[in-house]
């Protein structure tokens, strides 16, 4: 079980993490950018017709709905329910049907051992207490069943774009832990322990061409991304600072295009089968 231990009222963390999300315009952010991972962890989790499935931190489904294309029984669950309803609207007008569920990472509002597969597509990542969300996507899943993630790593985009914008963030709930730990296979295999077998991962990359120079990526986190936004709101009395994450994330984007039109982000592939 977890060993966490959250000092932070519950209810109190998961609103600030709504809040945080539903800031900018991350459904714009996940078609743009991120939609080709969604058919990538389907594929690779292998759900088919008939399949129970949860996604975690579902977002706007970009795997929810790819999975229930194939005619598996999806939930897509999440907690932010403006991302959800963004998703429900999307599935609708592809005609796709899946059930959307406001759920916290933490404390899913599922029986033990109820679906064949759970996955999350970067999205449960985010949850702060990575031994908690580790114990329920476990939880949830079958005997024999499939739970599969896809994660930024600590060395691609998001690792570094979080490392940049640390000193300028609010300090983190007691017992957090960073996102992009997740993008680090054996801190994965730590959270899940003997609870998992066939545990196999790979690092890949997804290439991404949307932006012209480092300022245009800094600009577009700026505007889209919640945890750019929080990194900026947190600084918004002290001109100096804010100046200076400026130069820092159009620094970053720069280096990460290495001077051509083209970014490589890189992510962990991660499946393992309940034992």
């Amino acid at each position: 079980m977890s060993s966490d231990t959250a000092t932070v009222d519950d209810g109190q963390l998961a609103a600030r993490h709504r809040s945080m999300w539903a800031s900018g315009d991350y459904p714009k952010l996940a078609a743009e950018l991120v939609a080709p991972l969604g058919p990538v962890l389907v594929e690779a989790t292998g759900i088919g017709p008939g399949d129970r499935v949860l996604d975690v931190a579902a977002g706007t489904g970009n795997a929810a709905i790819p999975a229930a294309r194939t005619g598996a029984t999806v939930t897509a669950s999440d907690l932010t329910p403006e991302l959800l309803e963004h998703g429900r609207t999307a599935a609708a007008e592809l005609g796709v049907d899946l059930e959307w569920r406001e759920a916290d990472a933490h404390a899913l509002p599922f029986a033990d051992n109820d679906f064949d597969i759970v996955m999350s597509c970067i999205g449960v990542m985010f949850a702060p207490y990575h031994q908690r969300a580790a114990d329920e996507l476990v939880r949830v899943c079958r005997p024999g069943g499939t739970i599969g993630l896809i994660n930024w790593t600590p060395e691609g985009h998001i690792g570094r774009l979080f490392a940049t914008m640390k000193p300028y963030m609010p300090p983190p709930p007691p017992g957090a832990q960073p996102p992009p730990l997740w993008g680090r296979e054996e801190h994965v295999r730590e959270l899940f322990g003997d609870r998992v077998g066939e545990l196999t991962a790979q690092r890949r990359t997804l290439p991404v061409t949307h932006f012209a120079d480092g300022a245009e990526f800094r600009d577009y986190f700026k505007a889209m991304y919640g945890p750019t936004i929080a990194a900026y709101r947190n600084i918004a009395d002290d001109a100096e600072r804010v100046a200076q994450l400026d130069r820092d994330i159009a620094a970053l984007g720069d280096e990460l295009m290495d001077g051509s039109s083209r970014m490589e982000w890189e992510y962990l592939l991660l499946t393992a089968r309940k034992a």
